[in-house]
């Protein structure tokens, strides 16, 4: 089984920052993309950041320069920096991955459970 657990969320004022990290474990061969979601209340689940396995990033346009993503493959581990944040960056945050279980199997889409971040204004 694998699984995806995200940390780091929480409270902070505008201007503030946060980092979030997620960790993958269990049964893993490989991890291409990793990416972070987001999903505010009353919106649809919305693409923030995402992260080859050869390091390769692209944003979204609302936090480009102000988040960086970022990622360990050692620890099958993806982080999101979050600067300068703003109250509409208020969302529960989502970690995702395309794993491959085994070297025969195939990518299979895995998601955390999200973490809420909320900034106030």
């Amino acid at each position: 089984q694998v699984q995806l657990v995200e940390s780091g969320g929480g409270l902070v004022q505008a201007g503030g920052a946060l980092r979030l990290s997620c960790a993958a474990s269990g049964s893993i061969f490989s991890i291409n993309v990793m990416a972070w979601y987001r999903q505010a209340p009353g919106k649809q689940r919305e693409l923030v950041a995402t992260i080859t396995s050869g390091g390769s990033t692209n944003y979204a346009d609302s936090v480009k320069g102000r988040f960086t993503i970022s990622r360990t493959n050692a620890k099958n581990t993806v982080y999101l920096q979050m600067n300068s944040l703003k109250p509409e960056d208020t969302a529960v945050y989502y970690c995702n991955a395309d794993i491959k279980a085994a070297a025969w199997g195939t990518t299979r889409q895995y998601w955390g459970q999200g973490t809420q971040v909320t900034v106030s204004s």
